[in-house]
């Protein structure tokens, strides 16, 4: 389907102002938790208002792709921005925090289908060859979001309250809604098909009691919780397996896996959710411990990061429309991500910040090379009715390749800290005041313990990286092709 260049402008600017609000929602609550929390009376209970959006903006992944092949993403995608703008306004109204974790439950399923809706259009109304810059353009929203929502979060729950941090979504998203009523064209799918509830089902089940295990294998308390998500996860897995193989129209079409293109692209996103999402919120938390900044100081390096990522995305997007070449980019940026991080390992306590901050904007910068590029590529790959899915695919491992990894470097960290703190130090309560007001000594000991703890995660990080390197040469070589359609126009690897 071809639109006319106002119309896509116009398509663009409605998916993009929708896939930030989507984005912005899972980052602008954080400053706002302690507050939110306090003000309903359930603190303990505060970080699944975080783990609830998290876990169905991830588990209905693959649901919400296969709705759209089926009815259409233009339908999927207006009924998911209803369902957000509700929950937004039933958010700022919660008056119980039971009530809070529902509607953030409903804002992160919706939420879900904003943004995979919004790559499944641009894919149906492009050709491979236009994709990718207006694909970096939306994929901008995610860093962007990262960027600002923190301090926007601050700033309203300051000024106007936390319920305002909800309830802002709406006038915006009410724009938005106009817009993409007329901007977003209805896209005709094939000819009806059966929905794989048992597929659904179960997957469903597997993936929900993944995130859960992995959320509760770091609280002693709740250990053999997280054992039984993990056996539960694992049976729940093994069905989904059975009913796919049998399936006429399986949720997930396994078969697709075979396809080069796909399985080298589902690794590269994965390994973006490995390799640098789960590390970056811990970023902090290193600076503050071994290079001894304040909390405010040890951010610039995350929005270093992410600058890099960002002016990369949109960079690397312009260049891959113009000549077609989408592997150069993917092999160039997992191998200067790799370099990044394991110069990380190697950087010793001391140095000046500017040092890191400039390494880790090269690891975003690597980043950002392949991030939005990889979902066109793979897009490229599959037919029109299949287009949701495939979309739903990508992002799923990458969601859950940094949720997973999330967990077990918060474990890694916990116990590595735990095992050498020095004596008169009590790792539960250890906090960055608490170490910065300790005799000198005391902080270049424990800065050089947090060296040691994180060297070998940005190792495992980078090595992590490099098997990203092999998976980009196994790329088809070739052109995307200008045709909305056609087949990639591949060459031959080099011997």
């Amino acid at each position: 389907m071809q639109l006319s260049p106002l119309r896509l402008r116009l398509l663009v600017v409605s998916l993009l102002s929708v896939s930030f609000l989507g984005a912005l929602d899972h980052t602008v609550v954080s400053t706002s938790l302690a507050t939110i929390a306090g003000d309903l009376g359930a603190l303990e209970h505060m970080s699944w208002i975080v783990v609830g959006y998290t876990l169905a903006s991830t588990v209905l992944l693959p649901v919400i792709g296969k709705l759209g092949d089926l009815i259409g993403p233009r339908l999927v995608f207006l009924t998911s921005l209803l369902a957000f703008l509700a929950a937004s306004l039933l958010c700022g109204f919660a008056p119980s925090m039971l009530w809070l974790v529902v509607a953030r439950v409903v804002q992160g399923m919706s939420s879900a289908g904003l943004q995979l809706m919004s790559q499944t259009i641009i894919a149906h109304v492009t050709s491979p060859r236009e994709r990718p810059r207006h694909m970096a353009v939306i994929g901008a929203a995610f860093p962007i979001a990262i960027l600002i929502g923190p301090v926007v979060g601050g700033l309203i729950t300051d000024h106007w309250g936390w319920p305002w941090v909800f309830w802002i979504n709406v006038p915006i998203g009410l724009a938005a809604l106009a817009l993409a009523v007329v901007a977003v064209p209805h896209i005709e799918t094939s000819a009806p098909r059966r929905f794989d509830v048992a597929g659904a089902a179960w997957f469903t089940a597997s993936l929900v009691a993944l995130v859960l295990a992995v959320t509760w294998a770091g609280d002693r308390q709740a250990a053999s919780s997280a054992i039984v998500a993990f056996v539960v996860a694992l049976l729940s897995f093994a069905a989904f397996l059975f009913v796919e193989l049998r399936a006429p129209e399986p949720i997930v079409p396994l078969r697709l896996f075979a396809n080069r293109t796909i399985a080298a692209g589902l690794a590269l996103s994965a390994i973006i959710g490995i390799g640098l999402f789960s590390v970056t919120a811990y970023l902090p938390t290193y600076f503050q411990m071994a290079y001894r900044t304040s909390v405010t100081v040890s951010g610039l390096v995350p929005i270093a990061t992410v600058f890099g990522m960002l002016v990369s995305n949109l960079v690397t997007g312009w260049l891959a429309s113009r000549s077609g070449r989408y592997r150069v980019f993917a092999i160039s940026g997992t191998g200067l991500a790799a370099a990044g991080l394991a110069t990380m390992a190697l950087l010793p306590a001391g140095l000046p910040l500017a040092v890191p901050m400039l390494v880790m904007f090269a690891v975003g910068v690597g980043t950002g090379s392949f991030m939005s590029l990889i979902v066109t590529v793979v897009q490229s790959a599959v037919s029109r009715s299949e287009l949701g899915s495939v979309t739903a695919s990508v992002n799923l491992v990458r969601q859950v390749g940094a949720t997973v990894t999330t967990a077990v470097i918060g474990g890694v960290i916990a116990a590595g800290v735990a095992a050498a703190l020095p004596s008169g130090f009590d790792a539960a309560t250890l906090t960055p005041q608490l170490v910065h007001s300790a005799p000198l000594a005391a902080q270049s000991e424990i800065a050089g313990l947090y060296t040691d703890v994180f060297s070998p995660i940005f190792i495992g990080l980078a090595f992590t990286y490099a098997l990203g390197v092999i998976a980009a040469v196994l790329l088809p070589a070739g052109r995307l092709p200008d045709e909305q359609g056609s087949p990639l126009d591949a060459e031959p690897l080099p011997a």
